[in-house]
């Protein structure tokens, strides 16, 4: 079975690589379009939408041009692994699982005590 080479640089088709200009051209077009899909997905954080996937998404189409971006999905590819690893340790699961039920005994006591203070009417 043949190894499979990783591509670095650009993976725009052969006739555009061949025109300095339309490259170039290409270029400009792939980097408007995935920093784009960045600032789309860096808005989603904060608004509804899938923020982390589309920052990602933007990435990968910045990897088609650039070599930096390439590196930088890859780092980024690592470090989510990592992430992943670490929270399938049993020893953080059961550490994530008792801090989750302590704060959800303590949102219920505060609603509680909110509630026999003030009634079930809506504070407006």
């Amino acid at each position: 079975m043949a190894k499979i080479e990783k591509v670095h640089g650009s993976r725009a088709p052969l006739i555009v690589r061949r025109y300095p200009a339309l490259h170039m051209t290409w270029q400009i077009g792939v980097f408007l379009v995935g920093v784009a899909i960045i600032v789309a997905g860096l808005a989603m954080l904060v608004l509804p939408g899938p923020g982390w996937v589309a920052i990602f998404l933007g990435l990968a189409v910045l990897g088609t041009e650039f070599v930096w971006a390439q590196r930088v999905l890859r780092w980024t590819k690592r470090q989510a692994q990592k992430a992943a690893g670490k929270a399938l340790d049993p020893r953080v699961r059961r550490r994530n699982t008792i801090v989750l039920v302590v704060g959800l005994v303590l949102i219920a006591a505060g609603v509680g005590i909110y509630v026999q203070q003030m009634g079930l009417r809506m504070p407006w």
